[in-house]
């Protein structure tokens, strides 16, 4: 199989690196994690002016058509930066929901705004009792005769505190576990009966919990068939936890060159600590958990350019595998750093606690091995 890069996909990802390089330094990711954003709207504006923000989304919505491969690519570099500012809730999550929801009055409305940068967006579907289970929605839209009313909270929304307009999934139907009956609404982040309560994860990120006390919305806000939601979100996650393994493969990257870099000055006892053979054998197990990571990686991605049936399979793989390897990768980071690899002044923590956070985000890698399991063995 051809792994080779398009020269378009070879300039996107190096535009990219480019601009985290010259543009996104550690110091810089600093000053807007500590903002009370969490993220820079020039950033942003700038993403959009490059191009960024209309990768993945068709032409006839002024976006450059792009697949997995192109998103794995900015992914990657995103991580290498540790870019904070929320591709994820607005273009991958948000804005594919729009885009794959037939709703077309709201598509033709919001993904050209999403491509010039002037709308950010979020998925509010996460609840307090629902741990990684995507159906498991207390949240309740009731018919009014004239639109909806929707009740219920959601909670570590991503980009919940920035985002211009929200996509919340509710139930209209069934029990809370049920797989059918579950809808999804655009409601406004504006919306009388709409409270966010923004906080910052220990990765810097931005995220809010959010109340829906009897917010009204008409019909028009339906996005795809009422009650049959659960097969609409489930792509949508799935191509969202492919593009996370490619921000946590940048990172264990950055973290495997900074920790190979670091032995080569630290010495002890005369030497370079890097001259050690057992510290030797361990960055070796860190650069295998890397390359291993990396090749399920291009597997799930190629999967998803080609619409396999394995494409579920191979995504809960490649989580379980991420999970795993980052473990590895950042626990022995720190180790070999020693007592300042934890230290806020060092971007080594820093890397270790959004990993972390990627390893929680849609499910950890003991959810993810099983969900495995009962697929490949079933």
């Amino acid at each position: 199989m051809n792994f080779d890069f398009t020269e378009e996909q070879s300039m996107l990802r190096d535009s990219v690196a480019r601009y985290v390089q010259d543009s996104y330094d550690f110091e810089t990711r600093r000053t807007i994690a500590d903002s009370q954003a969490g993220m820079s709207a020039q950033q942003w504006q700038t993403f959009a002016e490059l191009g960024w923000l209309s990768v993945p989304f068709a032409e006839e919505y002024g976006g450059f058509g792009g697949g997995p491969v192109d998103t794995m690519l900015l992914m990657e570099e995103f991580g290498k930066g540790l870019v904070l500012e929320p591709y994820l809730a607005t273009v991958l999550l948000f804005g594919a929901l729009l885009q794959r929801g037939g709703n077309q009055a709201l598509a033709d409305e919001y993904l050209p705004k999403i491509i010039e940068g002037s709308c950010q967006g979020a998925f509010a579907y996460l609840e307090r009792q629902s741990r990684f289970e995507l159906r498991d929605v207390k949240t309740r839209a009731s018919n009014d005769g004239e639109g909806y009313r929707l009740n219920g909270e959601k909670v570590v929304v991503f980009n919940g505190a920035n985002a211009d307009a929200l996509i919340v999934s509710a139930r209209t139907a069934g029990e809370q576990a049920d797989a059918e009956g579950i809808s999804l609404f655009l409601v406004p982040a504006s919306a009388a009966g709409v409270v966010v309560t923004p906080f910052k994860q220990m990765d810097g990120q931005t995220v809010a919990n959010i109340t829906l006390d009897n917010v009204a919305v008409p019909a028009t806000a339906l996005i795809g068939e009422a009650g049959g939601a659960l097969a609409l979100i489930e792509p949508v996650v799935q191509s969202a936890v492919v593009a996370l393994a490619a921000e946590a493969l940048g990172i264990m990257a950055q973290l495997n060159a900074k920790t190979l870099e670091y032995t080569k000055t630290r010495k002890q006892f005369g030497v370079a600590i890097g001259s050690f053979q057992a510290l030797q054998h361990r960055m070796v197990d860190t650069f295998m958990a890397y390359e291993q990571t990396k090749s399920l990686l291009y597997r799930a991605v190629c999967e998803l350019e080609e619409g396999a049936d394995s494409a579920a399979t191979t995504a809960h793989a490649l989580k379980a595998m991420v999970d795993r390897a980052g473990k590895l990768i950042y626990g022995e980071a720190i180790q070999l750093h020693g007592g300042m690899g934890l230290t806020d002044e060092l971007d080594i923590g820093h890397y270790a606690k959004r990993l972390m956070m990627i390893n929680a985000t849609f499910g950890n890698g003991d959810y993810h091995q099983g969900r495995f399991d009962a697929l490949r063995y079933a």
